[in-house]
């Protein structure tokens, strides 16, 4: 019998949780079971059934059951927890304070529930939420370079939260001799920004390398405008760079400029691509940069909350970046990025820095 019983029960849970809506009014019914099992008890002896076990029913049901399902538990839930107290004999104020403190903790938790706007439940959601994160990271990790080259960023979402409108989309070729990627900032910050992000992150994924720069700028920009949404729009850069030659070429769609650590100056050298927003306009005006790092130079991206800030113009954080930089590679450039981010003031705005830079020979 436990052989028979134990795939039965592997079988319910798989159901569940793969958001299944039948596995859903199981659970829910197997619930309500419980809380009329319980409202029994009270009856018989309430010492043994007091309140607190149906608010314990009441956080199952939220944890397990996504909105309407959780509606009739709670509803269920929310009588009978009530009459086992209002049956009783001896009721006092104290009695009519503990039900009223009770249907007013199963109100909060269905209007909790509503807000979630998911047909999934709240552990379901989260683990969804936090594998969508995971892609994004996952597709803004840069591939390990050839020897003599090395690649790292930084990022920091708005008010310390683990989801950023920042993203970073990046490809080896195959015989590892280029490499392109895209700094994107997506308008918006933090919770906000993470969705918008995540779908642009996917088109980016897939047209990078199969277009040229401005030709993929192009197409995420007709993508950004098909989205009918005035807050529909994104600052990127596109850098292709040659891993033998050093040359590269530097693409901008409304981005910060990029620095370059220039070698025989000593210092960061503003780069000159410009170009508008994506999903502003339909024919974004693009510009490019053409440049070769020598060895021990280097190539710094970032995105505006890094170098804005209030009452101060954006070329003035450029500037605090040139002397933040050239501190940060005093030691070298291994954990440059890192300490750049450390030193920009927390603010209401993503930030994310990359550096790029070949070594000495």
């Amino acid at each position: 019998m436990p052989v028979r019983v134990a795939p039965f029960v592997r079988a319910r849970v798989d159901a569940w949780r793969s958001g299944s809506v039948r596995a859903q009014w199981t659970a829910a019914a197997v619930i309500c079971l419980l809380i009329a099992a319980s409202f029994v008890v009270s009856l018989i002896h309430r010492g043994w059934m007091p309140l607190p076990a149906y608010f314990l029913w009441l956080l199952v049901a939220r944890i397990l059951l996504s909105f309407r399902p959780l509606l009739v538990v709670a509803s269920l839930d929310a009588v009978a927890g009530s009459l086992s107290i209002a049956l009783q004999e001896d009721m006092s104020a104290i009695h009519v304070v503990s039900i009223v403190e009770f249907l007013l903790a199963v109100v909060i938790v269905v209007y909790i529930a509503h807000r979630a706007h998911s047909d999934l439940p709240s552990t379901l959601s989260e683990e969804l939420l936090g594998e969508l994160r995971g892609r994004l990271q996952a597709q803004g990790r840069i591939p390990e370079l050839p020897d003599g080259w090395q690649a790292q960023s930084a990022m920091l979402a708005a008010n310390g939260v683990n989801y950023a409108g920042d993203f970073l989309v990046a490809d080896l070729s195959q015989d590892r001799r280029s490499l392109e990627l895209i700094l994107v900032d997506v308008c918006g910050k933090g919770t906000a920004a993470g969705p918008a992000a995540l779908q642009f992150a996917g088109a980016l994924g897939g047209l990078i390398r199969a277009l040229p720069p401005k030709q993929l700028f192009r197409a995420a920009n007709d993508f950004l405008l098909r989205q009918q949404d005035d807050e529909a729009f994104a600052t990127a850069v596109h850098l292709q760079l040659d891993l033998v030659e050093g040359t590269y070429q530097i693409t901008s769609a409304g981005h910060p400029p990029a620095l370059r650590w220039d070698v025989p100056s000593g210092e960061w050298v503003i780069d000159n691509a410009r170009g508008t927003a994506l999903g502003v306009l339909p024919r974004p005006e693009l510009h490019s940069s053409q440049g070769k790092l020598l060895d021990g130079e280097a190539l710094l991206f970032y995105t505006d909350g890094v170098v804005e800030a209030r009452g101060s113009s954006i070329d003035a954080g450029i500037a605090w970046l040139q002397r933040t930089a050239q501190e940060a590679i005093g030691s070298g450039f291994a954990g440059a990025a890192a300490r750049i981010i450390a030193q920009v003031d927390r603010g209401d705005d993503d930030r994310a820095a990359l550096i790029l830079s070949r070594q000495r020979r």
